[in-house]
């Protein structure tokens, strides 16, 4: 597959919810989890784990949970007013786009499933006593960006994908169901 340069990737990529069923040659994967360890990451800890779904059958039930999640994300996105960049035709298409993926997210060829594991927060007892009236806080605060450093990695997965010409989609709303996601793929409880 021909490769485009990162400015057109990164002009070109899109949220793309009408995916081919074409097969992804398996050194094409590679490449792009290869591109997705290359981002940075918080202290440097790459506490990621990048999921391959090419089973059929577990794309089809992975597909059905994340139908199930996203019902309940379309009702939060019609209770709220429209983005005001778009236009009430551009919303509903894009909520309609959302339908369809729903329906045939399990058709795709392959399902890349970025993980993180939670890193353990240090003992109480380790830190200075400076810190110890903060110690709930800073668990918070920990809890509310742990996102943060997957998501340059999935951004990296995006714009690797784009270069071979690839759709992708990120999405969060199996997390709706995250025990039924980590029980079909068989991941660990972090």
């Amino acid at each position: 597959m021909p490769e485009i340069g990162l400015f057109d990737a990164i002009y070109s990529a899109r949220a793309l919810r009408r995916l081919k069923p074409d097969p992804v040659p398996e050194e094409i994967i590679t490449r792009i989890l290869d591109a997705a360890t290359r981002a940075p990451s918080a202290g440097n800890a790459q506490n990621w784990a990048f999921i391959v779904v090419r089973d059929s059958e577990q794309r089809r039930e992975l597909g059905a949970i994340y139908r199930k999640a996203s019902a309940i994300a379309s009702e939060m996105y019609k209770a709220r007013p429209r983005p005001a960049h778009m236009t009430e035709d551009q919303y509903r298409r894009m909520l309609n786009s959302g339908t369809y993926l729903w329906d045939h997210m399990g058709e795709a060829p392959v399902l890349l499933v970025p993980c993180l594991h939670a890193r353990a927060a240090p003992a109480r007892e380790m830190l200075p006593a400076s810190l110890d009236a903060m110690y709930e806080r800073e668990l918070a605060y920990e809890r509310q960006i742990r996102g943060a450093s997957i998501y340059p990695a999935v951004q990296n997965i995006i714009l690797a994908c784009r270069a071979f010409g690839l759709g992708t989609l990120i999405t969060t709303n199996h997390i709706r169901c995250e025990d039924e996601v980590k029980a079909l793929l068989g991941l660990p409880p972090d």
